[in-house]
């Protein structure tokens, strides 16, 4: 995959940051997502890692209200087909030894 470098203490996916905050991408990276000097990346905060993301990256358009919904019923209505093909039950059993908002008291004290 990825050739050892010169320094072996060093691994090629690995860079510093230097004085300046400037991060040095390592080769194999750059060849590998075609990046170039001048061109322009975006870091974004992803919880507790940066995630690096290259140019012509295309984000998914964000959905409407109105799409979002409409995909909603329709998955929602697949299921409940296939809840009627399975001969699933259509009400939720109530003797189940416990109840939904049970579900959200775990790992909670007491």
């Amino acid at each position: 995959m990825f050739e050892q470098g010169k320094y072996p203490c060093y691994h090629e996916l690995v860079s510093k940051i230097t004085s300046k905050l400037q991060v040095t991408i390592p080769k194999a990276i750059a060849e590998q997502y075609g990046l170039k000097p001048g061109d322009e990346i975006e870091f974004k905060a992803a919880g507790d890692v940066i995630r690096v993301i290259p140019p012509g990256h295309h984000k998914r358009p964000r959905l409407s209200l109105e799409e979002r919904l409409r995909l909603f019923d329709e998955t929602t209505e697949r299921i409940r087909k296939r809840w009627e093909e399975l001969g699933l039950p259509k009400e939720q059993p109530s003797d189940r030894g416990w109840t939904r908002e049970e579900l959200y008291d775990r790992g909670e004290p007491r």
